[in-house]
C-alpha cells in the first residue's frame, strides 16, 4: 500500500510540474507595459534603410526588445511597400499566447486578406489602437507609430536566433526585391525595376490567384 501512495504521489508531482513548465503562464493582473514606441536608430546597409537593433522573421514581421521582457513586433518596409493601401488590420486579443510563426494579424486590402505571423512566442501585452483605427500607420511609418503590438516575450533571445540580425538584414532584404522584381519581369516586364529597389503597392493590381501565390512566398501563409 505504501508503494502505491509513493508512486501516485510521484506521479501527481510529475503532472504538476508537466502542467506548470508547458502551459503559457496568465499575465499577472496590472502587468504594465509601455505602448509609447522609441524611434528606432536607422543605417544605410545594401540600400536600405535598415533600423539597427531590429530582428526579422521571414515573413517580414520585425521585433525589437523593449524594457525586461517586453518585445514590440511590426511589419517592415518591403511588406509596407508590397501591400500598399491597408483598409483594415485585425489583431490578436491581448492576454493571448502567440507562438513563434503563428498568425499575429490579419490584413485586409483590395479584397484580399492574408496574416502576418509573429517573429516571437509570448502573450500579447499591448496593441497599437491608432494603427487598429488607421490602418495607414503601417506602410507610412513601420518601424515607429505603425507597431503593431507588443508580446511579452520571455524566451525572447532564444526566438531570435531563428531571426535574421545585424548584417544579414540587408542582403536579405536585397534579395527579396530581386526575387519580387523577377516574378514581375516574367507575368510584366513593364512593371519589373532594375537596382534593386522594391515596387510598390503592387498586390492590389494583381488577379487574385497571382496574388495569392506572392502573398504565400513572401508571407508564408
Amino acid at each position: 500500500m505504501s508503494i502505491l501512495f509513493v508512486l501516485l504521489t510521484f506521479l501527481i508531482i510529475i503532472g504538476v510540474n508537466y502542467f506548470y513548465f508547458n502551459v503559457p503562464q496568465q499575465v499577472p493582473a496590472g502587468a504594465k507595459v509601455s505602448v509609447r514606441p522609441k524611434a528606432p536608430v536607422m543605417a544605410k546597409e545594401a540600400g536600405f534603410a535598415i533600423p539597427q537593433g531590429y530582428s526579422f522573421h521571414p515573413g517580414h514581421t520585425w521585433v525589437v526588445r523593449e524594457t525586461g521582457d517586453d518585445a514590440r513586433i511590426g511589419l517592415d518596409k518591403f511588406a509596407a511597400d508590397l501591400v500598399g493601401t491597408i483598409d483594415r488590420i485585425e489583431v490578436a486579443d491581448p492576454s493571448r499566447w502567440i507562438r513563434q510563426g503563428q498568425r499575429l494579424v490579419t490584413i485586409h486590402s483590395g479584397g484580399a486578406s492574408f496574416e502576418l505571423l509573429s517573429p516571437v512566442e509570448g502573450v500579447v501585452m499591448a496593441v497599437n489602437d491608432d494603427l487598429v483605427k488607421n490602418p495607414s500607420l503601417a506602410t507610412s511609418d513601420p518601424y515607429k507609430d505603425g507597431w503593431i503590438a507588443v508580446l511579452r516575450s520571455p524566451d525572447l533571445k532564444t526566438n531570435q536566433r531563428n531571426l535574421l540580425q545585424g548584417p544579414m538584414v540587408g542582403p536579405w532584404m536585397h534579395y527579396s526585391v530581386s526575387r519580387l522584381n523577377e516574378a514581375f519581369a516574367g507575368m510584366n516586364p513593364a512593371m519589373a525595376q532594375d537596382g534593386g529597389q522594391p515596387l510598390k503597392e503592387v498586390l492590389p493590381q494583381l488577379e487574385p490567384k497571382l496574388r495569392q501565390k506572392l502573398i504565400k512566398e513572401f508571407f508564408l501563409n
